[in-house]
């Protein structure tokens, strides 16, 4: 389910009410605990961080011409969706991250290839998402792209 919107503010305020609150704690969290270099867009219908142009000017190879998606956020109709490409480019952090959640969370880990799906807007770990934002900086996330997807 993609939310056709100009801005983050637009996005959120499209998203059910129920879930503006803790959507915009998330995107908080994830923005205040990224690297340096990363930048906020509205991409593929959902909300994300990418690595701009300027920084790595070859952009998306799936996409040419759009920035190098790092991570997103996406409210579905039953979940909200949190997208990290680290996750699924490098086995080391995806172990990290499925050894620590439940540490943090008492729901059963709902994960896809890059995908961790929370239905339970009253357990999201925060502070696993703050600490995963933090693992990767532009550097290690355009190293780990070429080394994974760009042939």
């Amino acid at each position: 389910m993609q939310i056709q919107a100009v801005s983050i503010e637009d996005y959120i305020s499209k998203i059910p009410e129920e879930r503006q609150e803790i959507f915009r704690k998330i995107f908080d969290t994830i923005n205040d605990n990224l690297p340096e270099g990363f930048r906020e867009n509205i991409s593929y219908g959902m909300v994300g961080w990418g690595v701009p142009l300027e920084t790595y000017p070859a952009g998306y190879h799936c996409t040419p011409g759009l920035p190098l998606p790092f991570m997103g956020l996406a409210s579905q109709k039953n979940f909200i969706a949190f997208y990290h490409m680290g996750m699924y480019a490098n086995p080391e952090l995806l172990n990290w991250f499925v050894e620590e959640f439940p540490k943090h969370s008492k729901r059963k880990l709902d994960m896809g290839k890059s995908c961790v799906r929370f239905k339970k807007m009253d357990d999201i770990p925060l502070e696993l998402l703050a600490e995963v934002s933090k693992k990767m900086t532009v550097q290690d996330w355009i190293k780990c792209y070429e080394s994974n997807f760009k042939k």
